[in-house]
């Protein structure tokens, strides 16, 4: 029996109301795509294209207007598989009294991994992130890079199945950004699956495997990287960059 896919979306439709008329927003309109196990897969498109809402329909922070979303081949509705996703969110709030290494045990503990296990593993965490010598300081001291680092750790402490990145590059420093790149492709080797969001189309370009495209809440495009910028004629410009211009203009023909 195939092996399901870690994410799927069959025509999705998500539309908000707003304003005093109750105006409809369409943020997603018949969106298929799926996320296969083990792969890099890359989710872009330009502001307010849908990806944020794509990202909480796979999340279960919002349940779409119509179409059907699964995770690990169950529906979306069924929050127990919530517990194999790690989030690094674009902009995470976390509390500033904790510190560092109690954040990852409150984690662990809302992700219901084994007190042992998540004793053995906040210290390798903060050790791979580079917040070893500050475990025990309160978040409210650290900047915003050393925020983004924590994020990401508190994304691993469940060991998860499908690590979704959304903007994990977010005030990094050039270490930091090797240190998400160099945990992207362990993931890979470890057969596990990463979704990355990003408008940093180089970092795109060196790891994903696959990526979809979304414009005004259609799917424009979604297949294989290497496919898409082969043969791009860039005159000096990224081959994925001229690659999603040229896909944006033919969509908006």
């Amino acid at each position: 029996m195939p092996e399901a896919p870690v994410a799927e979306f069959q025509n999705i439709i998500k539309e908000y109301r707003r304003g005093f008329w109750r105006t409809p927003l369409h943020a997603l309109q018949g969106v298929t795509l799926r996320i296969e196990a083990g792969e890099v897969f890359g989710l872009l498109g330009p502001n307010r294209a849908g990806k944020t809402t794509l990202l909480k329909i796979l999340l279960s922070l919002c349940r779409p207007t119509a179409g059907q979303a699964f995770r690990f081949g169950r529906s979306v509705r069924d929050r127990r598989s919530l517990g194999r996703i790690g989030y690094v969110h674009e902009n995470q709030a976390f509390p500033r009294y904790l510190s560092a290494a109690g954040l990852l045990h409150f984690y662990g503990a809302l992700a219901l991994v084994p007190y042992e296990e998540v004793r053995r593993r906040v210290p390798l965490l903060l050790q791979r992130v580079g917040l070893a010598d500050r475990s025990q300081e309160p978040i409210s001291q650290f900047s915003k890079g050393m925020i983004q680092r924590l994020s990401v750790a508190q994304a691993m402490i469940n060991d998860p199945d499908l690590l979704v990145l959304d903007e994990p590059n977010e005030g990094l420093d050039l270490e930091g950004r090797l240190m998400v790149r160099e945990l992207i492709a362990e993931q890979r080797r470890r057969g596990r699956t990463v979704l990355l969001v990003s408008h940093v189309l180089t970092e795109v370009q060196q790891v994903c495997d696959r990526v979809a495209v979304l414009e005004r809440g259609r799917l424009i495009h979604c297949g294989d990287l290497k496919t898409l910028v082969s043969g791009v004629e860039t005159d000096g410009v990224l081959p994925l960059e001229r690659a999603l211009q040229k896909l944006y203009q033919e969509s908006s023909a």
